[in-house]
């Protein structure tokens, strides 16, 4: 059933080519939702990157990506500029996904002196919290958003958990979630829902950079009670269902998709 189809109506995803985003894009393209991409790929990427949008465009949904730091404030002004000139006239953003991931995972104590900082502290926050507040009133502001619109981050256990080396990063998901909910409370009379999803280990790049990642996959299949790590498929899965007009109800939350990860 492809029921974004034909509605004019689009998902700007955040970090969206590879990993979480990259399979909520696909998602959404498959039941006819058009997709903008704001991602930071290098030149070694370029063709793994060039592939897997043009099979989101074989799909038969409108498609543009733009290969710009998200998190700039003066790039993310002049490029929702640039999406407000490319967008046909009644174009509505239904869905803003944000998959930034942008921090450092440095250690609270390093014998070599390379350890946390105020300004690594800064920076993680800056890119994985506070930026989702910030596209979502400059977007907002310029009347681009749908009336219905779903505002969905991406969140993580070491929220509430303390990982080694995690530090920054568990401190910026942890304002992902603050504003979120602050972003459901503030923006309701405008119809806007916002949600995180809480996923549960999976298999990216971004888990590959954590230090002893390995570690951390192994221990995760053994906890999980289906024996197996989350995938981007699944996360992308709830994404989906979130856009959709019966989950209009579901603000304000946190959502657990970890397959029982939780649990134990």
């Amino acid at each position: 059933m492809r029921e974004f189809k034909n509605k004019n109506q689009w998902a700007l995803i955040l970090g969206g080519s590879s990993g979480l985003g990259l399979a909520t894009a696909r998602k959404l393209a498959v039941h006819g939702m058009n997709i903008i991409v704001v991602h930071r790929s290098s030149r070694a990427q370029t063709e793994r990157v060039d592939k897997d949008f043009q099979k989101i465009k074989d799909m038969g949904v409108e498609f543009q990506q733009y290969n710009q730091d998200a998190v700039n404030d003066h790039k993310r002004e002049v490029l929702i500029q640039k999406i407000e000139g490319e967008l046909d006239k009644g174009a509505k953003i239904k869905a803003l996904v944000h998959s930034v991931a942008k921090g450092n995972l440095k250690p609270m104590t390093s014998k070599d002196g390379l350890s946390l900082r105020n300004d690594d502290f800064e920076l993680t926050i800056n890119a994985m919290g506070i930026s989702l507040y910030n596209w979502t009133k400059s977007l907002f502001e310029r009347h681009l958003l749908d009336a219905d619109a779903r505002i969905i981050s991406f969140t993580s256990e070491g929220s509430t958990k303390a990982w080694e080396n995690y530090a920054a990063v568990s401190a910026a998901k942890s304002t992902l979630e603050s504003i979120t909910r602050s972003i459901a409370l503030e923006f309701a009379p405008f119809g806007i829902k916002a949600n995180c999803i809480q996923a549960g280990v999976t298999d990216t790049a971004s888990l590959r950079m954590i230090p002893g990642s390995d570690e951390i996959i192994e221990h995760s299949i053994k906890r999980n009670p289906n024996k197996r790590l989350t995938t981007p498929e699944d996360v992308a899965n709830v994404v989906y269902l979130l856009c959709k007009d019966e989950a209009s109800w579901i603000t304000g939350s946190v959502i657990q998709v970890d397959g029982g990860e939780h649990l134990r």
